[in-house]
């Protein structure tokens, strides 16, 4: 059926309305964290955000008040999983994949790399975006857990500080 009367219509533009100026609310008052760059924790739950949001809009069985309640649901779980992997070292393990260094001092890093899925040419492209012409003037490229590549010119005095958190 191509058209079923506008009611259908109107009602999905004010649910949709509703609903956006609703989940607008509740990212705002659950923080940053709520938009930061995505790990795989954060994509679920963004994930779990839109399919929520489209079923709520375009579903007559899901009222404004439920999909509403459910949006704030996922972001009080978000926030209560963010809270305790700052607190519990152990849970942050369960929950966060940690960055991995698949570079160091200009030499790939082949098992690294083997267990990350990455190839040496997403790397090169990595470091070439970085206007470097040569690996072996990289001190390290990590996988950073949201997917993005970090590079690190060689230079510099003293060990490299920042990869502290970075598994090797």
């Amino acid at each position: 059926m191509l058209f079923d009367g506008w009611e259908p219509l109107a009602r999905i533009v004010l649910i949709a309305a509703g609903a956006y100026f609703a989940l607008i609310l509740i990212l705002r008052v659950a923080g940053k964290r709520s938009l930061a760059k995505l790990n795989a924790f954060d994509f679920a739950i963004t994930v779990a955000f839109g399919s929520m949001l489209s079923t709520v809009v375009l579903s007559s069985d899901v009222t404004l008040a439920e999909g509403v309640v459910g949006l704030a649901a996922l972001a009080a779980l978000q926030y209560v999983v963010s809270a305790t992997s700052v607190h519990s070292r152990a849970f942050k393990r369960l929950v966060r994949s940690r960055p991995r260094r698949v570079v160091a001092d200009g030499q790939y890093l082949d098992e690294a790399m083997a267990r990350e899925r990455v190839t040496a040419s997403e790397l090169d492209a990595a470091v070439r975006k970085q206007g470097i012409g040569r690996i072996e003037e990289v001190a390290a490229v990590v996988l950073e857990t949201d997917g993005s590549f970090s590079v690190i010119r060689r230079g510099g005095e003293g060990p490299l500080t920042a990869l502290r958190s970075v598994q090797d």
